[in-house]
């Protein structure tokens, strides 16, 4: 029966990808963390490293009763897809790659001929969170914290991709203040925090706050005021009730929430405050979406491989 098997779901980020295997009833049967790779202009490489994980994902003694049925794969940037194309990823090098296509050609070159979904991380994400309740009516936005930054608007349950464009809040320059000229992503998510306190990681800038640090309270501080820029503006426009936020750095809980609920209720004063909450997957979100694409993929009976549009339910 089709998704009685296991499905691969890969979530590539700027920094690691996260995949999950999980069967037929959604429990984990595996998880594996590795580097993205580098200098990867055409994608090759990112191929080569998914087709590695799905073979050895599936045990191959003759006594397991596990298969790989699919996998879904999710990457930064814009997404076209439809097309199965990474339109445009600043912080992986890509523009106009065929993602979907170099990966299944890795795929069958290693014997592993399965379905393979393709979509974009953080909206994969948003469809974990609606898929665990909660986001089904009104509006609300996934703001996952990573090595950069983007969101994604869910409205009456659905996901909008707007043609593949929505959500690149970490995009847009800032046009006025002491980061005039900078991306929004440069100055808030977790990749800017940790290079702009001069330490490897959000978790370590993160320790520097709590012992008091001045550089790292105040490279937190702007984070902070940026991150709430975004959340008043998307809140103005799309009246939304709540805020997801995940990520690496929202893992540092009320360091981060706290002052960020505060600088939202600042700056949204006479209108509806949204409920600033953490996303319930944590950083495991857009991995989860991922297996979800590839389970629904299986599900509808829909072959990606073949070059039929699949658009996941949840989505638009």
């Amino acid at each position: 029966m089709a998704g009685s098997g296991a499905v691969l779901g890969v979530d590539v980020g700027g920094t690691g990808i996260k995949a999950r295997l999980t069967d037929a009833d959604g429990q984990v049967l595996a998880e594996y963390r590795v580097p993205t790779p580098k200098d990867d202009p055409d994608a090759q490489r990112l191929a080569e490293t998914v087709a590695d994980l799905a073979v050895g994902a599936v045990p191959r003694d003759a006594d397991s009763t596990v298969s790989l049925d699919a996998v879904g794969l999710v990457v930064p940037g814009v997404v076209d897809e439809r097309a199965g194309t990474s339109v445009l990823s600043v912080n992986l090098g890509w523009r106009d790659v065929p993602v979907r296509t170099r990966v299944l050609a890795a795929l069958l070159a290693r014997g592993v001929d399965v379905p393979l979904a393709f979509g974009h991380d953080v909206r994969a994400g948003a469809l974990a969170e609606v898929r665990s309740g909660g986001l089904d009516e009104g509006s609300a936005v996934f703001l996952p914290i990573g090595t950069g930054l983007a969101s994604a608007l869910v409205v009456d349950g659905t996901v909008v991709d707007g043609g593949g464009w929505a959500g690149e809040v970490g995009q847009v320059r800032l046009a006025h203040g002491p980061h005039a000229g900078a991306r929004v992503e440069e100055i808030a998510s977790a990749g800017a925090v940790a290079r702009r306190t001069g330490v490897e990681s959000a978790h370590a800038a993160m320790l520097l706050v709590q012992q008091g640090d001045a550089t790292a309270a105040r490279v937190w501080r702007e984070c902070v005021e940026v991150l709430a820029d975004v959340i008043g503006w998307t809140t103005a426009v799309a009246g939304c009730h709540t805020v997801v936020v995940g990520g690496g750095l929202a893992r540092s809980g009320p360091l981060l929430l706290d002052p960020l609920r505060a600088a939202v209720a600042d700056r949204l004063a006479g209108l509806r405050v949204p409920a600033v909450v953490p996303a319930r997957h944590g950083d495991a979100a857009g991995a989860i979406g991922a297996g979800l694409l590839a389970r629904d993929l299986l599900e509808r009976g829909t072959r990606v491989a073949e070059g039929m549009p699949f658009v996941a339910e949840g989505t638009r």
